[in-house]
């Protein structure tokens, strides 16, 4: 039996572990509290998923909270943009990309290497693309310009 409220139907049940969001329903728009923001926001298909994508770091690999930016402001090419999700490691230093899409956007080979254009852009060790049901994380290896499949996100102390 399903319990979530008619307003809530629409959103799929992804390829993660189930999280207990907050969220409301304010003038016909829901909102879900993003706790590395600490602010409610309108929930979307891709925050569905960012949420989700967070909170596995968290809750399933141990990733330490205060780590984790979600929608961090960022420029490339002298244009303007947001990250899903950047995890800092203990050096405070940026060390994996997480690239949320909504569950209806396929991984094809087109969004994989959009995604991995912004990873290039920060030449960061991780990369992380989800959609919700499928993921894909990648060691990456600058100098050779190649990508390294894992079967699993890295813990939190080999970033």
């Amino acid at each position: 039996m399903n319990n979530k409220p008619e307003w809530l139907a629409h959103l799929p049940e992804l390829n993660f572990p189930s999280y207990p969001f907050r969220m409301e329903k304010r003038e016909g728009i829901v909102f879900i509290f993003d706790s590395f923001r600490k602010k409610m926001v309108r929930l979307t298909s891709e925050e569905w998923v960012r949420q989700h994508a967070a909170s596995y770091l968290v809750e399933s690999f141990g990733y330490p909270a205060g780590v984790i930016s979600t929608e961090a402001p960022a420029k490339m090419k002298g244009k303007n943009f947001r990250t899903d999700v950047l995890v800092y490691n203990a050096q405070a230093q940026p060390a994996l990309l997480v690239e949320c899409k909504a569950p209806s956007v396929k991984i094809t080979q087109a969004v994989f290497d959009q995604a991995a254009a912004y990873n290039y852009h920060f030449h960061l060790p991780y990369f992380f693309l989800t959609n919700g049901f499928d993921h894909y994380c990648c060691r990456v290896d600058a100098e050779l310009k190649q990508y390294h499949f894992l079967e699993t996100l890295p813990d939190y102390k080999s970033l």
